[in-house]
């Protein structure tokens, strides 16, 4: 398959996945040729910055990583980490053992906000994601 410029989101809508061959078979749908994974990925920063997203952060507990665990073919995510107790857009403290966990077609139409403190890990570029309706569990 041929390289091409492709549009994810737009205007908050999305638009395309990243579909190999394996993936699109299981969902039914066509792949995108993106069986080595997604390259030269950015995500358009938005005006807020990390704070700046707290301050619009509606739920209580919070989740900050770089990674979480998710098999999109089976459309589901699960994270079981640490994060954050957020209470009027600030830090309280630290939780631990918290689950995380939503189908992924939800977190891509439930972003609220992308952060301007952009982090570039090799052919990716990303600020923080703001991701609303998300089920959080732990004690």
């Amino acid at each position: 398959m041929k390289t091409q410029r492709r549009i994810i989101v737009q205007d908050g809508i999305l638009q395309s996945y990243f579909l190999a061959t394996y993936s699109a078979r299981k969902l039914g749908m066509k792949t995108t040729g993106n069986a080595g994974g997604n390259h030269n990925l950015i995500l358009r920063p938005g005006e807020l910055d990390f704070n700046g997203l707290l301050k619009k952060w509606t739920w209580p507990a919070g989740h900050r990583t770089a990674r979480a665990g998710c098999k999109s073919h089976h459309r589901r995510l699960f994270a079981r980490r640490g994060g954050f107790w957020v209470e009027n857009g600030e830090i309280q403290y630290p939780v631990e053992e918290i689950t995380i966990a939503s189908n992924l077609k939800d977190m891509y139409t439930h972003i609220a906000a992308v952060g301007n403190d952009v982090l570039v890990q090799g052919s990716r570029q990303c600020g923080s994601i703001l991701v609303e309706n998300m089920m959080v569990a732990g004690q």
